[in-house]
């Protein structure tokens, strides 16, 4: 069995209003490559005539964001003429590539009536040779993103991309990307080989499980070493985890903002673009 290197526990960063937790980066953690970054909006519930979600036009260069709506709502705008409303249990892809400015608010209709909201945002790099991609972006919602079933349906998986022992996920992506959310009921048991090249990323959004022996609690982030293909995942209770892995670029990482390149000079290059009016 694959082993646990290390957990960390998600750090509670506050936006406004929002209860947010960021399990990565942190100063413990920086990155596991190729996934860059991760903030858990919520679980909270907003009251009638809200403001909703603060994150108004802004832009982003050289990665992806990968938005996992669980509860309420998304409404996403961006330069490229893409506009949608992804409801609860659906998921947006966005390739910002080369630089696109978007909006990440909620619908006039949440704003209004409020309710519960729980949402992540994970950050995926992208390789130097695609950095400068052109901008993509698809929202599907919950019925259009495969599920599957096992350990007698105790365990559910939403297959988002890759592929989640023979699922295909609903997303074609730019690299071998694979991401699923795992529904586990009380003693579910999900087991799967992940290739030791690979980097695994693992969450636990709520619940408690068990791995190799190891007790893991609701927003924990575990890192393993990459001695096993296989994994096997326990739930002690009921849990909801993010899971995916990828083989890493092993490539130079700058961040700054809301960009990420391989060096200063490509950063200072997407600060100038963006103030010359590229990114619209």
């Amino acid at each position: 069995m694959r082993t646990v290197k290390r957990t960390y526990k998600a750090e509670y960063r506050p936006i406004a209003d929002l209860i947010t937790y960021s399990p990565m980066p942190t100063r413990q953690l920086r990155m596991i490559d190729p996934f860059l970054f991760l903030n858990h909006h919520g679980p909270q519930k907003y009251a009638p005539g809200n403001n909703g979600l603060p994150f108004g036009p802004h832009p982003h260069r050289g990665m992806e964001t990968v938005t996992f709506i669980l509860d309420g709502d998304i409404a996403h705008k961006d330069s490229g003429g893409n506009n949608s409303v992804i409801e609860s249990g659906g998921v947006q892809w966005m390739t910002a590539g080369r630089g696109l400015t978007h909006a990440e608010v909620s619908s006039e209709k949440f704003k209004k009536e409020g309710g519960p909201l729980e949402i992540l945002q994970l950050w995926v790099n992208l390789p130097s040779r695609l950095k400068m991609t052109d901008p993509a972006y698809k929202g599907l919602q919950k019925d259009e993103i495969p599920v599957a079933s096992f350990d007698d349906k105790k365990v559910l998986a939403q297959v988002v991309s890759g592929d989640l022992n023979g699922t295909r996920g609903a997303f074609e992506t730019l690299t071998d990307i694979h991401l699923s959310t795992l529904f586990l009921k009380p003693d579910g048991v999900f087991s799967t080989k992940v290739p030791t090249g690979h980097n695994i990323l693992c969450y636990v959004i709520g619940g408690e499980i068990k791995i190799n022996g190891e007790i893991i609690q609701s927003l924990h982030l575990v890192e393993f070493n990459n001695d096993s293909e296989e994994l096997r995942l326990e739930a002690l209770t009921e849990s909801t985890v993010l899971f995916g892995h990828a083989k890493p670029f092993d490539e130079p990482v700058v961040a700054q903002g809301p960009f990420v390149m391989n060096t200063m000079e490509e950063i200072e290059q997407a600060y100038e673009d963006y103030q010359q009016g590229k990114f619209e």
